[in-house]
C-alpha cells in the first residue's frame, strides 16, 4: 500500500478552516467581504454567546443563483477571479473561494440566496450537503453558521474569554464599516446592537458611531496624493491619543491591512507632537493600482507586499505633518478634565439670554433714575416697515441675540404687597416710564436700523449687514498662536498669561525646551561635509556577528562621514570625523550611529541630528520650582511665540493650556440655568 495518499476532501478543507477560521471573528469576517463583493448595501451581523452557538449574516446584495449554490461550497471554487492575470489585479476582498467550504468543514451551515426570483436554500454540516430546495427568499443572500467548531472541540479550547471574542467581533465589524462608509452594518449580539452605521457614505460619521462624537471632534480631515497613491482619512489632534497602535486603521483600496512601516510612518508624520508611548487615533483610507499589491501572501489577505513602499510612507508622512502643521493644538481645559454630571436642564448664558429674561434685572431700578431696557444687538437684519412689502425686507435674525450688558447695574426689584403700594414713587416712575417710552426695536433690531426706521426717506432702503462671524474675519485674520500677556508664575514651574480669549497656564520648562530645541535643530543641521583629522585615531570592538552586518553598511556609514577600516579580525579603526560633531563626544556620537544601522540597518543624518537636538533641549531647559523674574518670563513668552510649533515639547508634552472666557464663566458660576420663581417678586 502506498504511504503517499491525497487527503480527503473534508479532512482537507478542515485544515484549510486551521488556517482561515481561527475563531469566531474569522467567520464574520469572510462572511461580511463576501457580502461586499456582492455589492450590498445594507448588511445585518446577529451573534449569539459571542459567535459559538450563532453567526447570522444578512445582506441585499447580488444573491447567489441556483446552479452555483453548491459550487460555492467547493475548495477553490469563486467568481472573482479567472485566470493567472486577475491574480495581480485584484480589487475585491476574497478571491481564493475558500471561506465558505472552511467554514461548513467545522461547523452548521444554512446558506439562503435568491438574485431577484425563486430562492435557493442549502444546509451544509461539516462538509457535507444535507439539503437543496428551493425557498422563498428577497434578494440577496443569508448565511447562518451555528454550532462551530462542534466537529472539532480540540478547537474550542484556544478561544478566549466570550467577552474578548465579542470584542474581536465588534473590531472586525467597525473596520469593515471605516472602510466601506457607503455600505450600512449593524451588528447585534444576545439582542443588543452593538454597532450601526447609516451607510450615507460620511467617513467621519461613521468615526463618530463607532468612537464618539467627542472623538470625532478632535480629528481633521487629511488629502494627500502622487503619481502612484492617493491617501485621504482622518487623523487625531496630538491632545488626542491612545496607549497602542490598535486604534490606527490602515485601508488599502477598501481592505483593512496591518502594515508597521505605514503606521511608522503615519506617526512620524506628528514629528515630536506626540508624547512617549502614545499613538493617534487615525483612519487612513489609501487608494493605489492594484498592480503595486500584492495580497495574496496571507490566508487573512490582512498582511500585503506594496510596491514602492518607500515612496507611500513618505507621501503618508508629509500629509500628516503638513495637515498638522496649520492646526492650533492648544488644548482646552476643560477637554482634558474629567467630565462632572450636568443636571438635565439645559443651562443658559447669562451674556446670551433672550432679551425679556434678562430685562427682569434691568428694567426695575431707582425711583429716581428709572434705567432703560437692555442695548439691543449690534449684528442683525432689516425689518420692514410701514408701506414696505415683503420682497423688500431681509430675513430678521431669529433666536436670542447677545446683549450689552451695562456695567454695575444696580439691581431693586419693587415688591407689592398691598394696594396701596401701587402709589410708591418707584411704581410711579415705572409706570410713567413705560407710557412715554417709545415702543423697543424688535428682537435683533440695531441701532442703525432704528434711526433708519425713523427716517420715512430711508424707510424703504434696506440696511445691507454683514454677519458677526465674517465681520470678525475681515477685520481680525485668525492667529494660530495667541498673543500672550504674562501676569505671573505659579510655584516656579507655571507661566500665567492672558490673551483677548482668555487665560493661558503655560510649562516653562515645556516651553523653553520647544525653544530650545528649535534652536539647537537648526544650529545643529547648518553643518557642512567637512571633516576632521584625529590625531589619535578611534578603534571600535565589535563581536563578529556586528562586525559581518557592519560589512554590509560600511557604504551607508561612509555617506554620513563616518569611515572606517578593518583593524583585525572584531575591529574597525577611525581616522577623522564630521566637523559638526561636539568636541569630546566623538568616540560616544560614531558609536551611538553605529548601533543605529546595527539596529534599523540604515541611518539618516537629519533623524539623528533631531534626536541629539531633542536630548540637548532638555538637558538645558529650565526646571521646575525655577523662579523667573519678569523679563525672563515675558522673554521666553516672546520667543515661544515665534516657535515653528509652540504647542508641543520635543517629546510630544503640552506647552500650555487654555482657560476661555466661558470656561472662567463655568467656575464662577456666572452661567446658570435660567430660572424665575414668585420669590424673586416677593410674591
Amino acid at each position: 500500500m502506498p504511504k503517499i495518499h491525497e487527503l480527503a476532501s473534508v479532512l482537507a478543507d478542515q485544515i484549510a478552516a486551521g488556517e482561515v477560521v481561527e475563531r469566531p471573528a474569522s467567520v464574520v469576517k469572510e462572511l461580511v467581504e463576501n457580502a461586499v463583493d456582492a455589492h450590498s448595501k445594507q448588511i445585518d451581523i446577529t451573534v449569539e454567546e459571542a459567535g459559538l452557538k450563532r453567526i447570522a449574516v444578512v445582506d441585499d446584495g447580488d444573491g447567489i443563483a441556483d446552479e452555483d449554490a453548491e459550487m460555492a461550497f467547493k475548495r477553490h471554487a469563486t467568481s472573482k477571479i479567472t485566470d493567472r492575470k486577475d491574480l495581480f489585479r485584484i480589487k475585491s476582498l476574497g478571491f481564493r473561494g475558500e471561506a465558505l467550504p472552511s467554514i461548513a468543514s467545522v461547523a452548521d451551515v444554512t446558506l439562503t440566496t435568491s438574485t431577484g426570483g425563486v430562492g435557493t436554500l442549502i444546509h451544509n454540516v461539516g462538509g457535507i450537503i444535507k439539503e437543496h430546495t428551493a425557498a422563498a427568499a428577497r434578494k440577496g443572500t443569508s448565511v447562518t453558521v451555528k454550532d462551530l467548531f462542534g466537529n472539532v472541540p480540540a478547537r474550542l479550547k484556544y478561544l478566549k474569554s466570550p467577552a474578548t471574542e465579542l470584542a474581536r467581533i465588534t473590531d472586525i465589524v467597525n473596520r469593515l464599516a471605516l472602510s466601506y462608509p457607503d455600505v450600512a452594518f449593524s451588528l447585534v449580539h444576545n439582542g443588543r446592537e452593538l454597532t450601526r452605521t447609516t451607510g450615507r457614505g460620511d467617513l467621519q460619521q461613521v468615526i463618530a458611531g463607532i468612537y464618539g462624537v467627542q472623538s470625532a471632534r478632535k480629528m481633521v480631515a487629511i488629502n494627500g496624493a502622487n503619481p502612484d497613491f492617493k491617501v485621504t482619512g482622518y487623523v487625531s489632534l496630538p491632545e488626542l491619543t491612545r496607549a497602542s497602535r490598535q486604534y490606527i486603521s490602515l485601508l488599502l483600496n477598501g481592505r483593512y491591512i496591518h502594515n508597521f512601516q505605514l503606521s511608522k510612518a503615519l506617526i512620524a508624520g506628528y514629528g515630536s507632537k506626540l508624547m512617549v508611548g502614545r499613538y493617534p487615533l487615525a483612519v487612513l483610507d489609501i487608494k493605489m493600482d492594484p498592480l503595486l499589491v500584492d495580497v495574496n501572501v496571507h490566508p487573512t489577505k490582512q498582511e500585503v507586499r506594496i510596491s514602492q513602499e518607500p515612496e507611500l510612507t513618505q507621501l503618508i508622512q508629509e500629509t500628516v505633518f503638513k495637515r498638522l502643521s496649520t492646526e492650533n493644538l492648544i488644548p482646552d481645559v476643560f477637554s482634558e478634565l474629567p467630565k462632572q454630571k450636568k443636571t438635565p436642564e439645559p443651562a443658559t448664558d447669562q451674556l446670551t439670554m433672550a432679551l425679556n429674561d434678562a430685562s427682569t434685572k434691568y428694567e426695575f431700578s431707582s425711583a429716581s433714575q428709572p434705567q432703560p431696557a437692555a442695548a439691543q444687538p449690534t449684528s442683525v437684519a432689516s425689518q420692514p416697515s410701514a408701506g414696505t412689502g415683503p420682497s423688500s425686507t431681509a430675513p430678521v435674525k431669529r433666536g436670542p441675540q447677545p446683549l450689552e450688558t451695562p456695567e454695575e447695574v444696580p439691581v431693586e426689584p419693587v415688591v407689592i404687597h398691598a394696594r396701596g403700594d401701587f402709589k410708591l414713587p418707584a411704581v410711579q416712575a415705572f409706570d410713567e416710564k413705560y407710557r412715554t417710552e417709545q415702543p423697543a426695536a424688535p428682537l435683533g433690531m440695531s441701532k442703525a436700523t432704528e434711526s433708519a426706521a425713523e427716517q420715512p426717506e430711508m424707510a424703504n432702503q434696506p440696511i445691507e449687514t454683514v454677519p458677526e462671524a465674517t465681520q470678525l474675519t475681515q477685520a481680525q485674520p485668525q492667529q494660530r498662536f495667541p498673543e500672550l500677556r504674562y501676569l505671573g508664575q505659579v510655584h516656579g514651574t507655571y507661566l500665567l498669561a492672558e490673551a483677548d480669549d482668555g487665560l493661558y497656564l503655560i510649562d516653562q520648562h515645556a516651553a523653553q525646551e520647544r525653544v530650545n530645541y528649535e534652536f539647537y535643530r537648526q544650529a545643529i543641521g547648518e553643518v557642512s561635509d567637512d571633516e576632521q583629522k584625529l590625531l589619535v585615531p578611534i578603534v571600535l570592538d565589535y563581536p563578529t556577528t556586528d562586525v559581518l552586518e557592519l560589512s554590509n553598511h560600511v557604504e551607508t556609514l561612509s555617506s554620513v562621514g563616518i569611515h572606517l577600516e578593518s583593524f583585525g579580525p572584531n575591529s574597525f579603526i577611525a581616522h577623522e570625523h564630521p566637523t559638526w560633531f561636539k568636541a569630546g563626544q566623538e568616540t560616544d556620537t560614531i558609536k551611538e550611529m553605529i548601533d543605529w544601522v546595527l539596529k534599523d540597518g540604515k541611518i539618516s543624518v537629519a533623524a539623528f541630528r533631531e534626536k541629539t537636538a531633542i536630548m540637548m533641549s532638555c538637558k538645558r531647559a529650565i526646571k521646575a520650582n525655577h523662579h523667573l523674574d519678569d523679563q525672563q518670563a515675558r522673554a521666553l513668552l516672546k520667543k515661544l511665540a515665534t516657535a515653528e510649533n509652540p504647542f508641543n515639547c520635543p517629546h510630544g508634552r503640552p506647552v500650555l493650556v487654555h482657560f476661555t472666557d466661558q470656561d472662567l464663566e463655568k467656575l464662577f458660576k456666572r452661567i446658570q440655568d435660567p430660572h424665575h420663581s414668585g420669590d424673586d417678586w416677593g410674591e
